[in-house]
């Protein structure tokens, strides 16, 4: 089974892709910006503020999908400023508590519309 997944409560794509791809039992997200849904604008400038927005548009396509944060098993971390990791780490460990899915974080030249992180996902069913 294959099914493109999008939610309302997270920004639409801005570009010629989905918010999620579920294939079988495996959610692929695409990167989450820190866009709010509603007005698709950037939450502010603080980058512990992006970050939870990021995992917030994340959690809404988790949950369209029919999944749990539980389910999340990869989580990629894109900033614009590696100087930020340390701050987007308290926030990211706030958001998971005691689930650690597997991550990788990396610092890029530049992320789509100047943000200063982006963060995608992989969710497994079961």
């Amino acid at each position: 089974m294959k099914k493109i997944i999008a939610s309302k409560d997270a920004p639409a794509a801005i570009g010629p892709y989905a918010q999620a791809y579920l294939a079988n039992d495996t959610l692929y997200i695409s990167g989450q910006i820190p866009f709010v849904a509603e007005t698709m604008t950037l939450v502010s400038e603080d980058i512990k503020e992006q970050t939870a927005q990021s995992l917030r548009n994340i959690e809404a396509i988790v949950k369209e999908a029919g999944f749990e944060i539980t389910d999340i098993v990869k989580c990629q971390v894109f900033l614009r400023d590696m100087n930020d990791f340390a701050a987007v780490n308290e926030v990211y460990a706030q958001f998971f508590k005691d689930h650690t899915p597997a991550r990788v974080a990396v610092q890029v030249s530049r992320l789509p519309k100047d943000v200063g992180v982006e963060i995608d996902a992989v969710c497994v069913k079961g």
